[in-house]
């Protein structure tokens, strides 16, 4: 097992501004595809961009897409979100699918860094009440009693049940009503 988690910065889930709490902004504000024309490892690139690119604008039109041609050189994708964070990619040597694929990948990102979580669950406003465990509203007389016990071991009547209840309210209405009542 690889001890390469340790290395990661640690902090707690969040969404950046509350977003989808409204409405849901893309968080990819601009992706800039740098390739060469000529170079090898730049073919899926410009596959890409010559067959997909238009339909990705389309799809994503809060998205501002940037081609930079540079000569002799390996080709990369640089996203910039709307927090400020860049992610850089090197599209070295990568298919059509595979560019598609990373951009897709960057596009529903929110631009925080990856990071390992403290805890799967976090508020900004901690209860005071402390945690609810089956024990919180028990009686008292529970923690000096020695089981099996007479009064304890018995089930516990809150009354008349939802359906007992229901029953009794139908009686009432067809003794209230003799027009609704049923046929004998």
């Amino acid at each position: 097992m690889s001890n390469s988690h340790l290395f990661l910065p640690s902090g707690f889930i969040r969404t950046p501004l509350q977003n989808g709490l409204g409405r849901y902004i893309p968080q990819l504000q601009r992706i800039t595809i740098k390739f060469c024309k000529s170079h090898g490892g730049s073919r899926g690139v410009r596959d890409f961009i010559e067959s997909d690119l238009m339909e990705f604008a389309k799809t994503n039109p809060g998205t501002v897409v940037y081609l930079k041609p540079r000569r002799h050189r390996s080709p990369c994708m640089v996203a910039e979100y709307l927090n400020g964070e860049r992610e850089y990619l090197s599209c070295h040597e990568f298919s059509r699918d595979e560019v598609y694929k990373w951009l897709s990948y960057m596009c529903t990102r929110s631009g925080i860094p990856v990071m390992r979580f403290r805890k799967y669950q976090h508020t900004d406003y901690p209860t005071i009440q402390g945690v609810w465990n089956p024990f919180t509203h028990q009686a008292p007389e529970i923690n000096v009693a020695e089981f099996p016990h007479e009064v304890l071991s018995k089930p516990i009547n809150h009354g008349p049940t939802a359906t007992e209840q229901l029953i009794e309210i139908f009686k009432k209405t067809q003794l209230e009503d003799p027009a609704n009542k049923p046929p004998n």
